[in-house]
C-alpha cells in the first residue's frame, strides 16, 4: 500500500479514486476549501488525520479511520460507503454518516445532527454521542455502551439490539419494529409510540406517557420511574418491578407492577392487571 504522511490537502477530489492508500498524519483544511477529498475511493487507511473540509468519504469502498478528527465543517463525512470502521476519532459535523452498509465504531466521540440515517448493518460499541434525529430508518443495528443525549432518535429503526446503553432522548423508538433493549436506562418523553415487537429486558424506564400505541410490546424484569398514562392502546406484556404512577386505555395482554396509582379505563380493555406488592 502507497503511504502519505504528514501533508496538507485543500483542493477540490484531492485523492479522489485513490486505491490502497495509507494517509498518516495528514491535514485536510486549507484555502481551496476543496470537497470530497477522497471520493470513489477503496481500500483506504486514514491515521492520526484532521478534516476540515465537507464529504472527504463519499461512494468509498473499505475504510479505516484510526485517531482521526471530523470538526463542525466536516459535513456529511460518510455517505455512500461500504466496510467502515472507524476507532477513537471524533465526528462532529452535521449528517456525519447517511446511506452506508456495514460500519463498525469504537470509542468515538459523535456530536453530530441527523447521524445514521438510512444505515444498514451498524456496530458501535463504547461511544458518545450527541445528536438528534439519530439512527433515522436504519437496520441490522447493534450496541453497546453506547451513550446518547439528543432527541427523536431510532425513529423507524428495524431489526435491532441494545445492550448495556444509556439514553436520554425524547420520542425515541417511534415506530421502530423488531427491537431488543437489554440492561439500559432509556430518559425520555414518549417513548416507544407506534413500534412493533419492541422489548425491554431489565431496563430503566424514565419519563411521562411511554409506550402507546404499540404492537406486541414487552417488558421484562423493567424499573418504571416517573411514568405515567403508560400503554395507551398497546398490546403489551409486562413485569415491572417498582409503582406505576398511571396506566391509561390499555388494549390488550397482561401487566404485572408493584403498585399503579391510577388506572384509567375509557375503553373497552381485554389487560390483565396484577399488583404484586
Amino acid at each position: 500500500m502507497k503511504i502519505i504522511e504528514n501533508k496538507t490537502f485543500d483542493e477540490e477530489r484531492a485523492l479522489y479514486g485513490s486505491e490502497s492508500l495509507i494517509i498518516k498524519k495528514c491535514i485536510f483544511d486549507g484555502e481551496a476549501d476543496g470537497e470530497s477529498a477522497l471520493k470513489e475511493s477503496s481500500d483506504i487507511q486514514a491515521e492520526e488525520c484532521f478534516f476540515n473540509l465537507r464529504y472527504p468519504f463519499w461512494h468509498d469502498n473499505g475504510v479505516k479511520i484510526f485517531n482521526s478528527e471530523m470538526t463542525e465543517l466536516c459535513r456529511a463525512a460518510l455517505w455512500y460507503s461500504n466496510h467502515v470502521e472507524v476507532r477513537d476519532s471524533e465526528l462532529h459535523g452535521i449528517k456525519a454518516l447517511r446511506e452506508c452498509n456495514y460500519i463498525d465504531m469504537e470509542r468515538c466521540d459523535i456530536n453530530s445532527t441527523e447521524f445514521g440515517w438510512f444505515v444498514n448493518n451498524i456496530k458501535m460499541k463504547d461511544c458518545d454521542v450527541k445528536s438528534e434525529y439519530f439512527m433515522m430508518r436504519s437496520s441490522c443495528i447493534e450496541f453497546n455502551n453506547v451513550t446518547l443525549n439528543g432527541k427523536y432518535s431510532f425513529q423507524y429503526i428495524q431489526n435491532a439490539v441494545f445492550e448495556n446503553c444509556n439514553f436520554n432522548t425524547k420520542d425515541a423508538f417511534w415506530h421502530a419494529k423488531n427491537v431488543v433493549v437489554r440492561n439500559s436506562t432509556i430518559k425520555g418523553e414518549y417513548l416507544g409510540w407506534y413500534s412493533e415487537n419492541l422489548t425491554f429486558e431489565n431496563c430503566r424506564i424514565i419519563g411521562t406517557q411511554p409506550l402507546c400505541y404499540c404492537k406486541s410490546l414487552q417488558l421484562v424484569d423493567c424499573e418504571m420511574i416517573d411514568t405515567d398514562l403508560c400503554f395507551e392502546k398497546s398490546d403489551v406484556h409486562a413485569v415491572i418491578t417498582t409503582p406505576v404512577i398511571s396506566i391509561k386505555n390499555v388494549l390488550s395482554g397482561y401487566i404485572s407492577a408493584v403498585s399503579v396509582s391510577e388506572i384509567i379505563s375509557d375503553d373497552k380493555s381485554s389487560c390483565e392487571i396484577v399488583i404484586n406488592q
